[in-house]
């Protein structure tokens, strides 16, 4: 469990950074306390001077008092926190989240099974039907670490983890080789469902990973939050088939400008991707308003069930089992 409070790092001269992705968080004002106890020893600080103010003595009473009382353990592996952070996981959690192998369908983002013949680098399902929308990407799969830290956005929300799948949904963005003028829409939610959540997931992320898109040579990204709407919400998916999904979503997305999409390249966000029924949906849509093409990338997806998949002549990889829960 971690815990929030005012820390005034201004005041005690505290210049606090990430120490993996490097951005400073000295003007927040919600800081994660780490359960390390001393803070000042276990950031590697100068012991305060012999006459310190009474900001600083007041800023180390606090301090010291939060980590006593709401000790922080990384809320992936339990590991207590050592370092001051707003996003309550440990960076050796964030380094092991892995990017999806080489060896996956160049239309759907899945892994191929080893031993399929793959014809033009397509999966199964896209060998037998090639999907609506021209490519879609996601950077790993949808389990262990990465689930963890998409449910504590969505579900907890912890909006300091959109950094970090911003940045993962950047370099998954970068594989689909993009030129020319892009719009980016991040999959709605229905008003229902924002007002009770507060923020739409798909559009944190998409706005944090455009940051890291700035430098991107090849393309132009704007992102248009209000090009579609949810019209209706629907039922959890979770559980349902293909078809099921398919149906679900049917009539559920609308467009409320033409022109913003007409002949325009389109980039789909969404947090996940499982077996594609709402970003088809929405590229149908996006379709007959007059969208020149549609791409999507996602942080993560869910895998084919099944354990072992080609990545490379005469090898295989394992990798852990995906299972669909995207609501």
């Amino acid at each position: 469990m971690y815990t929030t409070g005012t820390f005034p790092a201004r005041d005690a001269g505290l210049a606090l950074r990430s120490p993996r992705w490097g951005y400073p968080v000295e003007d927040a004002r919600e800081v994660v306390f780490s359960s390390s106890g001393d803070r000042t020893r276990a950031n590697g600080l100068q012991a305060p001077p012999e006459r310190p103010s009474i900001a600083s003595l007041l800023t180390s009473v606090i301090g010291s008092l939060y980590s006593a009382l709401f000790p922080s353990d990384c809320r992936i592996c339990s590991t207590p926190l050592s370092t001051i952070s707003r996003l309550p996981v440990c960076e050796n959690c964030v380094e092991c989240i892995e990017p999806m192998p080489d060896k996956r369908c160049r239309a759907c983002g899945d892994l191929i099974p080893a031993g399929f013949q793959a014809t033009g680098e397509l999966c199964p399902d896209c060998a037998f039907e090639a999907p609506p929308f021209e490519r879609a990407a996601a950077y790993g799969a949808y389990t262990n670490g990465l689930r963890e830290l998409i449910h504590l956005l969505k579900y907890e929300r912890i909006k300091p983890a959109a950094k970090v799948l911003g940045r993962m949904l950047a370099e998954a963005i970068e594989t689909l080789e993009l030129s020319g003028e892009v719009v980016v829409i991040p999959v709605p939610l229905h008003a229902s469902k924002l007002g009770q959540r507060g923020f739409n997931q798909s559009e944190l992320i998409a706005s944090e990973s455009l940051r890291h898109l700035k430098t991107y040579r090849n393309a132009e990204f704007a992102m248009e939050v209000a090009a579609m709407k949810r019209r209706r919400d629907t039922p959890s998916q979770v559980g349902m088939t293909r078809e099921a999904r398919a149906e679900n979503l049917r009539g559920a997305f609308g467009i409320t400008s033409r022109a913003v999409v007409r002949d325009k390249q389109i980039l789909l966000v969404d947090d996940v991707l499982t077996t594609g029924a709402t970003v088809s949906e929405c590229t149908r849509v996006l379709r007959r308003a007059g969208a020149k093409s549609v791409w999507v990338a996602t942080v993560a997806r869910a895998v084919r069930v099944t354990s072992t998949f080609a990545v490379g002549e005469g090898n295989s990889q394992e990798v852990p089992l995906a299972i669909a829960a995207h609501p």
